[in-house]
């Protein structure tokens, strides 16, 4: 077995201006808040350590009433402006003839994860997809991973696995796992270390050969 497990958002697809829309719609709508720049709210979702709902809310805790104002408007803003990057297409069909198994493990919600997919129409490439809310921990912790591994049937000892990401947190989870992590750098982070390191979609296939 060959396996490639992505990373989705500054990965897969662009979601920064949808996310960054409906996190400034809760702030403007619930908080009265001024609203924050696409790059500030990327940089702190790719934050190793971060508290997201002091960041975007001012709040210590992702309170019912935000999450009840940001997932139906979320829900209908993730479609919008949402694209694949240049050249993921090509790669995952290229992956996908040659054999190898493909999964999503992203810190999104998987509701929204495959209305995204569904949306750009690659969903056909992915035998599963999951998200932050099927496991006890998100990622850097190994439950996503281990989860997927479970799915296939996966043996270390005998099958092989990457994990594609844009942050530390992807580069953290493979090692938890003891696979080798792949930093995608065209992405949400222009900068970063993993085992290995592409620049474009197009070097995935060249290094997992």
């Amino acid at each position: 077995m060959k396996l490639i497990v992505f990373d989705m958002d500054g990965t897969l697809l662009d979601s920064a201006h949808d996310i960054t829309t409906s996190i400034n719609y809760v702030r403007q709508e619930h908080y009265g808040l001024d609203e924050l720049s696409r790059e500030f709210v990327i940089e702190a979702i790719n934050r190793t350590e971060r508290n997201l709902p002091k960041l975007f809310y001012n709040t210590q805790l992702y309170e019912d009433s935000a999450r009840a104002l940001f997932e139906p408007h979320y829900h209908e803003q993730c479609v919008q402006n949402v694209r694949l990057y240049d050249g993921i297409k090509a790669m995952l069909e290229a992956l996908k003839e040659q054999g190898y198994l493909m999964s999503i493990a992203t810190n999104a919600p998987s509701p929204f994860a495959s209305r995204m997919i569904s949306h750009l129409n690659i969903e056909n490439y992915f035998e599963h997809i999951v998200g932050a809310n099927l496991v006890p921990s998100p990622k850097p912790a190994p439950d996503m991973l281990e989860l997927i591994f479970k799915r296939y049937e996966f043996d270390i000892k005998k099958d092989r696995a990457w994990m594609v990401g844009d942050s530390s947190k992807d580069m953290d989870v493979a090692k938890n796992v003891a696979i080798p992590s792949i930093f995608a750098t065209w992405g949400f982070s222009k900068e970063g270390s993993g085992d290995y390191i592409a620049s474009h979609p197009s070097q995935i296939l060249e290094i997992v050969r």
